[in-house]
């Protein structure tokens, strides 16, 4: 039984488990897609930049589809949407900046999101369909004395997707980022209002590709603040989080487009 399978958590350092002619090379490439991330533009206080995107997984073969984009006023977004998962976005959904069609080609985003979803594990029913997988870029950045980063939503949680799995792409001049893993009892609380007993653990993402997964129904986790590091210059913690969640044959009951309201309805 794998580690995930077993506590709901796993640590991974996908340098030394993905391997072929050009990684190095594609890992540089996906470092220089974080260069011109956006700022998120529902927290654009709090130091966040992200750009998404959204695939599915074919069963059997692996292959990796990407969606297609929605465009608003001539620029490319993706509609993300976590129910009543995230309390700072209770029922909301959020649209963000698509990923690059550079960065969705690249080979070692491709592997990472292949070698994530084979750790996965499903229902027999829920496997019968394409797999749904949203890549999230996020970048934590602080480009002055003083300034803080946060992730969303700041506390430990669950993201309402079965699974998620983080990858640090590049982390430099800063200080915080903690990770930690703790029992989903405790899901809301912040860590520093925690006894060591009720924390998995911690732990820090320090090299590139250092990685872990998450099994939503066993643990809460959680990403602490970053601040400016003593060096010159600013500080980044840059990482791809990459979400799955089944695409099944959905209750009738449940289909909002059974409703009957045509008015908001799109053809496609």
């Amino acid at each position: 039984m794998s580690q995930l399978r077993k506590t709901g958590f796993a640590y991974y350092h996908l340098g030394e488990l993905i391997q072929y002619e050009g990684v190095e090379k594609d890992l540089e490439q996906l470092q220089n897609a974080f260069d011109d991330l956006p700022p998120d533009e529902y927290a654009p206080h709090l130091n966040r930049r992200r750009r998404y995107a959204r695939a599915v997984i074919m069963p059997g073969s692996h292959r990796v589809e990407w969606l297609p984009e929605t465009i608003i006023d001539g620029q490319d977004y993706y509609e993300y949407f976590q129910g009543s998962f995230n309390p700072e976005y209770t029922g909301e959904y959020r649209r963000f900046p698509a990923l690059t069609k550079e960065t969705r080609a690249n080979r070692l985003l491709e592997e990472i999101i292949r070698f994530d979803f084979k750790e996965t594990f499903w229902m027999k029913e829920d496997a019968l369909m394409p797999i749904h997988a949203g890549i999230h870029f996020v970048k934590l950045y602080v480009k002055e004395e003083g300034d803080v980063a946060v992730s969303s939503p700041n506390n430990l949680h669950q993201d309402g997707e079965p699974f998620t799995f983080a990858h640090l792409i590049r982390r430099r001049n800063i200080n915080g980022g903690i990770n930690a893993i703790a029992s989903p009892k405790h899901r809301g609380k912040m860590l520093e209002d925690m006894a060591e007993n009720e924390v998995m653990t911690t732990f820090y993402l320090e090299e590139a590709l250092e990685s872990y997964g998450v099994y939503d129904p066993l643990v809460a986790h959680y990403v602490g603040e970053v601040t400016k590091g003593n060096e010159e210059g600013s500080g980044e913690r840059s990482a791809i989080l990459i979400d799955f969640q089944p695409t099944v044959i959905a209750n009738p009951d449940d289909i909002r487009s059974m409703l009957g309201d045509t008015t908001n309805m799109i053809s496609v």
